[in-house]
């Protein structure tokens, strides 16, 4: 098992059911991700590119779908939060009824499509 496989699996409820289903949605709609464990937390890289990560906040009490994107998207674009942050942004979900596969799916592809190869391009 892999160690992000592992981190998901050792989350208390709800989290992990929302990162199983997250996961699942991810995997299948984008086939050729790899899930990997980066900066203590699950982090998909598609093309070896960074994709997305799933970040759990106990705290705040959501699941951060976070990715990379420094432009408005043109579908969705009222789901995404930013926080101010300029390059980062994520969808937010604290149920699995929250979890619209149709937003996830297009604003995560949109993002990606928008990326270059690492960090601002670099």
């Amino acid at each position: 098992m892999k160690p992000a496989e592992a981190y998901i699996l050792n989350q208390p409820e709800p989290f992990k059911s929302i990162l199983m289903h997250l996961q699942i949605l991810i995997e299948t709609s984008f086939p050729n991700v790899d899930l990997q464990f980066k900066w203590k937390i699950p982090f998909y890289y598609l093309d070896d590119k960074p994709f997305c990560y799933l970040n759990p906040s106990k705290k705040k009490g959501y699941v951060d779908v976070g990715f990379y994107t420094n432009k408005n998207l043109e579908k969705f674009n009222e789901f995404v939060i930013s926080d101010n942050r300029k390059v980062v942004k994520s969808l937010r979900y604290k149920n699995l009824e929250e979890i619209k596969a149709e937003v996830l799916i297009s604003v995560l592809d949109e993002a990606y499509k928008q990326t270059t190869k690492g960090f601002f391009g670099k």
